[in-house]
């Protein structure tokens, strides 16, 4: 088992906020040796994790979870976030009979905010949350999460259709990563390479 300084030390995003540009990087290193480490031995989804460190880490900086909340798109993404909301010295369990699950889910944690089990659903959950929110007076952001795979599911666009007109702290992050269970073919995939080859993106 690996040591990590930093990363056993992670209670609460609140402790992320307090890390420097330096820890930031060494967290990040640790991370993925831990979800290396873990799945290696434990199956799992690698990829998408590994591919979303530095976007998870920006997030639980950027946003005060769990007054905010965040819906991970399936949840094959939501090792890392797992890992910086007070459950590393359970992360060995994961995937296991009475472990950790390897999805959000409400019952295991007070950050994980939608019981994630299929793909395109982050938008219309996180929209429906950020309804419920705005309808009770709570002026909280709501997070989605959705990879460029996932985006392409009929779901996704019906999340965004109605979302689209709703401006009360609701906001859609795109993970385009260029990779669903295989690489991405089809109209949506070639449009979102133009889009990143363009000079005024980044």
């Amino acid at each position: 088992m690996g040591e990590y300084e930093l990363l056993s030390k992670i209670k609460s995003p609140h402790d992320v906020k307090k890390l420097n540009g330096e820890q930031l990087e060494n967290l990040c290193t640790e991370i993925r040796e831990k979800l290396v480490e873990t799945v290696s031995v434990n199956g799992g989804h690698l990829s998408p994790n590994l591919g979303v460190v530095e976007l998870t880490v920006a997030l639980e900086r950027s946003f005060n979870f769990p007054k905010d909340s965040i819906v991970w798109d399936v949840g094959h993404q939501a090792y890392t976030h797992k890992l910086l909301t007070g459950r590393y010295e359970q992360f060995d369990t994961i995937r296991k009979k009475g472990g950790i699950s390897g999805f959000p889910k409400r019952a295991e944690s007070k950050y994980d905010d939608f019981n994630t089990g299929h793909s395109s659903t982050s938008i219309s959950a996180a929209y429906g949350i950020a309804r419920a929110k705005h309808l009770m007076g709570d002026q909280s952001y709501t997070v989605a999460v959705i990879g460029d795979g996932s985006f392409t599911g009929g779901l996704a666009f019906e999340g965004m259709n109605n979302s689209g007109r709703f401006n009360k702290n609701f906001i859609v992050v795109l993970n385009d990563n260029k990779m669903s269970i295989s690489p991405n073919v089809g109209a949506l995939s070639r449009y979102l390479t133009t889009v990143r080859i363009q000079p005024w993106y980044m």
